[in-house]
């Protein structure tokens, strides 16, 4: 779309939304206004309303007292003529056009009445109590449901003879009367819930029942003349309090409603609540009639208007677009790179500084961009150049085919140094550090910081001098004064050279990076990359990768060593070994996979699998070959502290019906110093569920003797390194000999692994070795083959089920 049709529409929008929302505000205001006006009519009206009733309730009592004070009335009371009374009453209610009359004696037991039984006690008793209370009484009374106007005197000759009382009926030419003078739409109308604060549940359902039997009371005047089913939504929501002291609009009569209630008492007759409710209305089509008459004028004007503006909007479009389209090209030819001296308009004002604007914002684009560029290259802490104009850096020297090397530094314990000194601390001895880096002369071309504590030395040689090396290396060790402490930080390097070691700059990085952690990893400090040490990382990789679905691919598999009575030679237990098959890689060692596993997370995975899959092998075992096995587990360093252990291997003896007794659990030492008190805590609750736990690989590791009494273990199995050459050298003899009665003092069993001589065998025996295991009595056995090793092997199989050792304290 042109600029010049989306101003024109622009300006057109702008000038309807204006008339729009002005026209919504008259409206609006003219409409409150018209409804605020309708409600004050409304209260005013009800006002005239109640006046009138006053009115008629003073002529009734004038009209009662006329009785009450007549001679032969009282004449009549004191014979107690009944059928005098009842016809001076009926006489004289016709007169002044009552339409209910009642003659009282005077505990209020009924003489003559037109609508009550001679002798009945009086109806009302609300009225009765404000009778007796005032001397007489005014008021709406419901007889029958239909509510009168009632005024009751007492009589008296000269002392209190009878009461007597007489009502009009609120009906509908009272309220047609009642309309003419107040101009409104006037209604009586009886709810057949009263309004009361106690029970507003009884006031819903009574205001329910309105609505589902139809119209419940009595109504008269304009309320008459509309739909049942209105008349009881209307009691239903004056039982609710709508209504009663202000004006709303009810749909359903299409009107503007304002309800009085009136004070009532009830006729005994009348069981159920009711109140009586005086109804004035405004129909809304009169109160509108103005308001719908100026929407009319108002969508005129609006029409006329809208044509005027799209005129001017055009003229005014055609001539502001066309100097702003040339400055339009000019910032495109801006933004393409050009040169602009001079911006092609005549426009002066705004327009014509717009344009020369745009020519000095060229220069301004141009110091910019410079600055982010520079930016882009530098570290903001440090001051530094940062690893992607390293990359650039050494992109352009192996372009060039300059020989350089590259040095990557490390501080060893970084991260210890912000959680003990701070992170302000540890910025500073970065930015002190980068420093040093920044001056350091020739060779060095350029230091960069490529990331947290991560430095980077851009040489220009294509091997470093040693000596040079050294020099650096004492001068970067120097302490830093921090806060007026000296910190002396420990840094490690990795070396890699140009073009030796690759041609190109992610290859060049990658490699001093792993010369780099090889050196942490190996705690040299220094260490110049070797052929072999990328692949080594790229293979590490590989099988984290793929370690992670080996399982699901069939590539892990189990195999089962023997273990058998010193003694005797009896198999008492097999050695669960967990081996992988790479499909690209061939057999992967255990030692690497187990180590990656838990360097990446994945050794609850294998763990998980392996206790399901050896379990699952026990079951086989017992249903297919009738044999009942006890098979021992190696649990990493994570499973050891991981509290949920004991939930999952009662989950996996479960899933098989196992006992606990059928899974040994072996854990190295070092896997128990990695945190003591967890472990213990887990052992000890394994202990508890009837597990056999024992310790592998011992003597190779630093636990202490207090850790090893505390633990909740029955076994010590002797690494195989003191095994091997248990015949030749005497020093494995004696750590051995040592280990065995160590173990027997604790109350352990000890077992001897990686036995593959009748020599070792022979002198463990003499030792008083408990168990044996190693090659010399059987290699791994697949899970196919250890029912026929079993079968085959001389002395046969006792049985392995073990009773549930105590839990040592």
């Amino acid at each position: 779309m042109s600029f010049r049709r989306r101003l024109l529409l622009i300006m057109l929008a702008v000038m309807a939304v204006a008339q729009l929302v002005a026209a919504i505000a008259t409206l609006g205001t003219i409409h409150r206004d018209v409804m605020q006006k309708g409600g004050r009519e409304l209260e005013v009206g009800l006002g005239v309303m109640r006046q009138l009733l006053d009115e008629r309730g003073k002529q009734l009592r004038d009209s009662v007292g006329i009785l009450t004070s007549d001679f032969g009335f009282k004449s009549a009371i004191a014979s107690q003529d009944q059928g005098t009374l009842a016809s001076v009453l009926a006489n004289h209610g016709e007169r002044v056009g009552a339409d209910m009359v009642l003659l009282a004696a005077p505990d209020g037991t009924i003489v003559a009445s037109s609508h009550h039984a001679p002798g009945t006690p009086m109806p009302f008793p609300r009225l009765w109590r404000q009778v007796r209370q005032a001397g007489e009484a005014t008021g709406v009374v419901l007889q029958d449901q239909r509510p009168y106007q009632f005024v009751m005197l007492p009589v008296r000759a000269p002392n209190l003879i009878g009461w007597v009382g007489m009502g009009f009926l609120l009906d509908t030419p009272l309220a047609d009367e009642m309309a003419r003078l107040t101009r409104l739409q006037v209604s009586f109308l009886v709810s057949g819930a009263e309004q009361t604060s106690g029970a507003p549940g009884d006031a819903l359902d009574d205001a329910a029942g309105d609505i589902s039997g139809g119209m419940k009371g009595y109504v008269a005047g304009a309320l008459a003349q509309v739909p049942p089913t209105a008349v009881s939504a209307l009691r239903a929501d004056l039982a609710r309090g709508e209504y009663l002291h202000h004006s709303g609009v009810d749909s359903r009569l299409d009107a503007l409603v304002l309800a009085s209630p009136l004070m009532i008492s009830k006729s005994a007759s009348d069981t159920g609540r009711g109140q009586v409710y005086a109804v004035v209305e405004h129909p809304r089509a009169d109160l509108l009639a103005v308001f719908q008459a100026l929407g009319w004028r108002l969508a005129a004007i609006f029409a006329v208007t809208l044509a005027l503006t799209a005129l001017v909007a055009a003229f005014s479009a055609r001539s502001m677009s066309r100097p702003l389209i040339r400055l339009a090209q000019v910032a495109q030819r801006i933004g393409r790179g050009e040169r602009i001296t001079e911006v092609p308009t005549d426009s002066g004002g705004e327009i014509g500084l717009l344009g020369r604007t745009l020519v000095a914002m060229q220069s301004d684009i141009e110091s910019r961009e410079r600055q982010q560029r520079e930016q882009a290259r530098r570290d903001q802490l440090t001051g530094l150049a940062n690893r992607h104009s390293a990359q650039q850096d050494i992109a352009e020297a192996v372009a060039a085919g300059q020989p350089l090397t590259l040095l990557r530094l490390s501080i060893c314990g970084f991260r210890h140094i912000n959680d003990t000194f701070g992170y302000a601390v540890g910025d500073q001895a970065l930015r002190r550090l980068a420093k040093r880096l920044a001056t350091y002369p020739a060779p060095v071309r350029h230091a960069y910081r490529l990331g947290g504590d991560e430095f980077l030395l851009l040489v220009d040689s294509a091997v470093v001098d040693a000596h040079w090396l050294t020099s650096l290396r004492e001068g970067l060790a120097q302490p830093i004064e921090l806060e007026q402490s000296p910190l002396r930080l420990q840094l490690v390097y990795g070396e890699v050279n140009f073009p030796a070691h690759g041609r190109s700059a992610p290859l060049l990085l990658r490699r001093a990076e792993v010369a780099m952690d090889m050196a942490k990893q190996q705690r040299l400090g220094y260490l110049r990359y070797v052929e072999g040490q990328d692949e080594k990382r790229l293979r590490e990789m590989t099988l984290v990768r793929d370690l992670q679905l080996a399982a699901e691919r069939g590539q892990l598999s189990m195999v089962y060593q023997p273990k058998i009575a010193a003694a005797d030679g009896a198999l008492v237990e097999l050695e669960a070994l967990m081996r992988w098959q790479h499909p690209e890689l061939g057999f992967i060692p255990p030692d690497e996979f187990i180590t990656l596993a838990e360097s990446a997370g994945l050794i609850s995975q294998l763990t998980g699998w392996m206790l399901t899959t050896v379990c699952r092998q026990l079951a086989v075992w017992e249903a297919e070959e009738g044999l009942c096995l006890a098979v021992a587990v190696n649990l990493s360093a994570q499973d050891v502290i991981d509290p949920g252990l004991p939930q999952r291997l009662d989950q996996a003896l479960a899933t098989h019906g196992l006992d606990p007794a059928r899974l040994g659990l072996e854990v190295t030492e070092s896997a128990i110093i990695s945190d003591p008190e967890i472990s213990r805590r887990v052992l000890a609750e394994l202990s508890r569920r009837g597990a056999s736990t024992a310790i592998d690989d011992f003597g190779t590791g630093y636990s202490s003797l207090a850790q090893l009494k505390r633990l909740a273990v029955r076994q010590l199995k002797i690494d195989k390194s003191f095994i091997l050459k248990l015949e030749q050298q005497s020093d494995d003899r004696i750590i051995v000999h040592s280990t065995i009665e160590l173990g027997h003092n604790l109350g352990l069993e000890v077992v001897a692994e990686g036995v593959e001589t009748d020599a070792a065998r022979a002198l463990l025996v003499e030792l008083g070795c408990d168990y044996l295991q190693g090659y010399g009595i059987s290699r791994p056995l697949p899970a196919a083959a250890v029912a026929e090793w079993i079968a085959a092997y001389p002395p046969g199989v006792r049985q392995p089920l073990r009773a549930t050792p105590e839990s040592t304290p």
